[in-house]
């Protein structure tokens, strides 16, 4: 083993780094984090997904058809929007109604927990957009920096 490692089992791999180790307080960084199939993560993979923010979203403005949501969102497919949303109600965040009509209606909309995840997403929306123009300049200047660095090499 390299030193600076030591075998932890909250760590994956079994290992953690010299940087793991620092004290986070009441925090763990790596609590969810330790194994493929931990639930956490699974549903932080979920709700992290660009397609199930989008879902999200648009149902919080209220109920939608299938084709409303395929139509409103640009460049999902018919089988990813099947998907997102079986996992999205399976996770009981949106609500699925079939009418009993000809041809069948469904319509999809946000559970009052889908609603309160709505709440979190729209506030990293809200940084996002205040912050954007400095992501943007710093991703300018790392790109500078790189391509500096990359000809100082030739």
């Amino acid at each position: 083993m390299e030193e600076g490692t030591s075998k932890s089992p909250r760590h994956p791999a079994g290992t953690v780094t010299t940087a793991s180790r620092c004290d986070y307080g009441d925090a763990d960084p790596f609590q969810w984090d330790t194994r493929e199939d931990c639930e956490v993560r699974q549903i932080l993979d979920r709700i992290g997904d660009k397609w199930s923010l989008l879902v999200i979203a648009l149902l919080d403005v209220g109920t939608m058809r299938f084709t409303e949501l395929r139509r409103e969102i640009d460049g999902i497919s018919q089988r990813m929007l099947t998907v997102t949303l079986r996992q999205l109600e399976r996770d009981g965040l949106v609500k699925r109604t079939v009418h009993p009509v000809v041809p069948p209606r469904v319509e999809y909309r946000l559970t009052p927990m889908g609603r309160t995840l709505h709440t979190t997403i729209n506030a990293l929306v809200v940084w996002t957009e205040e912050h954007q123009n400095q992501i943007a300049a710093a991703r300018e200047e790392y790109d500078r920096r790189a391509a500096a660095e990359a000809a100082e090499a030739l």
